[in-house]
């Protein structure tokens, strides 16, 4: 399943060893899991952007 770009820049989508694939943490209600299992998801509000910084910004 080919994910929009969106959710592999998202820090909510996690590879899932135990799976073997990538999935979203967050818990979708029906409509939001159709969205993304339907790859149409173009503006998720769950949307979290990796930053690897943020955790050194805290500690200033």
């Amino acid at each position: 399943m080919k994910q929009s770009s969106s959710c592999e820049m998202c820090s909510n989508y996690v590879y899932d060893e135990d799976y073997e694939y990538y999935v979203c943490e967050m818990n979708l209600d029906e409509d939001e899991m159709y969205r993304f299992l339907s790859s149409s998801v173009d503006n998720c509000p769950y949307f979290r952007g990796e930053d690897d910084y943020r955790i050194v910004r805290k500690q200033m």
